[in-house]
């Protein structure tokens, strides 16, 4: 009469079997996309815009 089950020893093999597959075939992880040249700006100038809000005492200054 034949098994239909795993005992826990082979369970615990198929499982390392696919964990290791899928570690040497996953696909690589995909590049971050880099800023375009508006977003740089916007990153710079915002930047920028904080180190002017600093008041020379320390503390942030109002604009209004």
């Amino acid at each position: 009469m034949a098994r239909k089950t795993a005992t826990g020893e082979e369970a615990a093999a198929i499982a390392a079997a696919v964990a290791r597959f899928e570690a040497e075939f996953a696909a690589a992880p995909a590049a971050a996309p880099t800023p375009g040249a508006w977003q740089r700006a916007a990153l710079l100038e915002g930047v920028s815009a904080k180190e002017i809000l600093q008041h020379p005492q320390g503390g942030a200054r109002w604009q209004s």
